[in-house]
């Protein structure tokens, strides 16, 4: 497929953890390329991490999650329109933070706050559905709390207002109208969302009620 944007545009589905961050990214990924774009899916780097993941993780396990999640990034942005990425460094800097006993003990706040200004658009998804076991995530809420109480505070300072959109975890299923997204990053990039060739997408069709028409009873 031949690339006609200019520069890749980098889309960050972030949050904590059992919140359907990896559905998402697939559903939004599909829409971009029924829109004719070239697209590349990053995959969530820390269920690779051999030091360690969810409450018993160590802050130098979560420096190799950030370390990772940019060496994806660049790896995969080099040939795609789009970079649709099961979370970003602002996610992975809040799991860094809470390892640290939220101290900052090998000082990449920087690196974090320059690496976030290269996404152009972060969705991020709110926790109000209930964890589910996978065999790999933790499941207590407290830890989960935990990291969302860290994104709070980290989240505003690091992504600007217009990049950022934020839906329910529960809004997030086989219904969900991905198109409104796919527009928005379209308008941040200025580019057109449809490639040359690729008939664009018609309105939903919404039924009209049909008014309730009294019956009226026949005597026999």
């Amino acid at each position: 497929m031949t690339r006609t944007w200019p520069d890749c545009a980098k889309v960050a589905f972030i949050g904590s953890h059992g919140i359907r961050k990896s559905t998402a990214v697939h559903a939004f990924a599909n829409t971009m390329q029924r829109a004719g774009r070239s697209v590349e899916h990053g995959r969530e780097v820390v269920r690779d991490n051999p030091l360690g993941i969810n409450e018993s993780a160590t802050g130098e396990a979560q420096l190799w999650v950030i370390v990772s999640q940019i060496r994806q990034e660049l790896r995969l942005a080099r040939d795609a329109e789009v970079l649709v990425l099961d979370r970003g460094v602002m996610d992975n800097y809040a799991y860094y933070l809470r390892a640290s006993n939220g101290g900052d003990p090998f000082d990449v706040g920087p690196l974090v706050a320059k690496w976030s200004e290269t996404y152009d658009m972060v969705v991020r998804l709110r926790p109000d559905i209930a964890l589910r076991e996978d065999g790999v995530r933790s499941t207590s809420d407290e830890f989960r709390n935990e990291i969302e109480s860290i994104l709070d505070e980290q989240v505003p300072g690091l992504v600007a207002e217009r990049r950022l959109v934020e839906h329910d975890a529960s809004a997030i299923n086989d219904t969900f109208d991905w198109w409104p997204l796919a527009e928005r990053l379209a308008g941040l990039m200025e580019q057109p969302l449809f490639a040359d060739g690729v008939p664009k997408r018609k309105a939903r069709r919404v039924q009209a009620e049909k008014p309730d028409i009294p019956q009226l009873e026949m005597e026999i």
